[in-house]
């Protein structure tokens, strides 16, 4: 095949404190994510998704970064980093850093020289400003931590600015020389042979020059209206194009290279990022799927249509189910609805993002109080409960950690039946089934390239139904998924009047010869279909 890698493969996330503990300090680590290689490579996905690993006071898990350029030693070393990275090759695997471009630590070295004098050659690296009147903050930014975007600085007598933590000073992205010093970052990784970049919260790092407030925040239209522009003093700012396109022409000096940006904009707005000339990020991720209020075929199909309506001529789709920042798919949906989602995103036109432990099925965790670490759980949003330890085995620490070592965030409950080990000895088991969708869409390239064609007609408004269509090759594939509680019977003739044989069920116990005409579906049963 000709096609770039991350167009016709499958990503996997893994959030590294919670993959596997390899130490013995109860935190996950790289050496821990080499050793389960094999597994990964054996969910039949094609790139894994690190979150950061870099040098960090881990105030907000490494997204607060320290040192750029090294491993904290929480993960291992710069050593085993590229020790994964040459083992992932080995296996066909690809490996993506996050790459966290607004902000860095407070105990970063540029940070530490902006802030030591107002006249410090750094000083314009970060975004400060003086007091408002009778001393209030310089503006009204609120941090997605909560409280005030502004901290004052008792050195200098400014405030500097935190859309996050306190912690994690915004870079200033209007100073030439944070842009030449990040992307000196971006080569010294693909140097090393990072095969690219999940870059964090892109649509916020240009800035309005005049600081001035944000306007009081609209009243939401509809249910689906959550990813949506609600400070344009700091979200999707036009600058922000031109970075995205710096960004772009510096990974195209580098050969299969992919760059994938964080952005939560209705889709009208999310697609500029492809670029006027498809010369943006590769992917912007789509969290339709993520920020929906209900997981229901309406829903889903008005996202669907929507999104492929707003996608420039050209623009590869991409779509998600979960990260380390939501609740968990199958906490978010009704019994058996995990699996209906994993049968979606393995099926619909476009790159999929996948999420460690979703394909067990795994729900969120339950954290008590006196275990909460996650520092924004103060503004009522804890992401302490997607990100508990991988389940491998049915031992007290799951097989995370070596036993007798306590997790740094409890094994989630169930473990003793929703382990990796349990799973893999079950053919019907989510795990069995995950696999068999990869495999499935490995195997067929109207499921890896083929265009999508919604289907109406008589089915049951809690069936949606949908056509991949490949060029040439005289095969498709349909794909009905039933989001009801209820048996179904639909008709699904609009797909082909000839014979159907029936490939895939997320039940995972039946095949054969189907009736388009009345394809009777099960509670929450997703099927996929040869059509011909």
């Amino acid at each position: 095949m000709t096609e770039p890698w991350w167009q016709t493969g499958v990503v996997y996330q893994i959030y590294p404190r919670s993959f596997a503990d390899a130490d013995g300090d109860g935190v996950g680590d790289l050496p821990g994510i080499a050793a389960h290689l094999d597994y990964v490579a054996g969910l039949g996905v094609d790139a894994i998704w690190l979150s950061p690993i870099y040098r960090s006071p881990m105030a907000d898990f490494g997204y607060d970064i320290s040192d750029y350029r090294d491993v904290d030693p929480l993960f291992g070393t710069i050593d085993d980093l590229e020790t994964l990275v040459r083992a992932a090759h080995d296996r066909g695997l690809k490996v993506i850093l996050d790459l966290v471009p607004n902000h860095t630590s407070d105990e970063h070295a540029w940070f530490a020289e902006s802030r030591a004098s107002r006249d410090n050659p750094k000083r314009d690296w970060y975004i400060w400003r003086d007091a408002g009147p009778a001393g209030a903050e310089p503006n009204n930014w609120p941090s997605f931590f909560g409280g005030s975007a502004w901290e004052l600085d008792e050195t200098t007598g400014q405030y500097y600015l935190h859309l996050f933590h306190r912690k994690q000073p915004d870079l200033n992205w209007h100073t030439p020389e944070v842009r030449a010093a990040v992307y000196d970052v971006m080569r010294f990784w693909l140097d090393r042979g990072i095969d690219g970049f999940r870059i964090d919260v892109l649509w916020l790092l240009a800035k309005d020059q005049t600081f001035a407030d944000s306007p009081p925040v609209p009243p939401r239209e509809h249910e689906l209206d959550v990813a949506r522009l609600e400070h344009p003093g700091f979200e999707d700012r036009e600058e922000t194009h031109d970075i995205v396109r710096e960004m772009r022409a510096l990974v195209d000096e580098y050969d299969h290279r992919v760059l994938i940006g964080e952005i939560y904009l209705p889709y009208e707005r999310l697609v500029r990022y492809y670029g006027e000339r498809l010369d943006g990020v590769h992917l912007p991720f789509n969290f339709g799927l993520v920020t929906a209020s209900r997981f229901d075929a309406p829903t889903v199909r008005r996202l669907v249509e929507e999104y492929e309506s707003f996608l420039p001529e050209g623009a590869w789709p991409n779509w998600v189910l979960g990260n380390h920042d939501i609740s968990r798919i199958a906490t978010r949906t009704a019994e058996g609805g995990a699996r209906l989602a994993q049968m979606l995103l393995l099926t619909l036109r476009g790159t999929p993002t996948c999420y460690y432990g979703d394909e067990l099925g795994l729900a969120d965790g339950e954290i008590p109080p006196d275990r909460v670490v996650d520092p924004q759980a103060a503004t009522g949003r804890n992401r302490d409960p997607a990100r508990t330890p991988m389940p491998w085995e049915p031992s007290p620490t799951a097989g995370f950690s070596p036993d007798g070592v306590e997790p740094w965030l409890p094994v989630a409950a169930g473990h003793k039946q929703r382990n990796v080990q349990a799973q893999a000895a079950d053919p019907r088991s989510e795990l069995s089934l995950f696999r068999a969708l990869t495999a499935l869409r490995r195997g067929r390239r109207a499921l890896q390239l083929g265009s999508l064609r919604l289907l109406g007609g008589t089915a049951p408004d809690d069936v949606l139904a949908y056509v991949r269509e490949g060029e040439g090759e005289g095969e498709h594939v349909l794909v009905a998924l039933h989001f009801g509680a209820e048996p179904r019977t639909a008709d699904l003739s609009a797909a082909s009047a000839r014979p159907a044989d029936l490939l895939l069920s997320t039940e995972l116990d039946r095949e054969g010869e189907v009736d388009l005409a009345a394809l009777e579906l099960r509670p929450r049963e997703g099927v996929v279909i040869s059509v011909r």
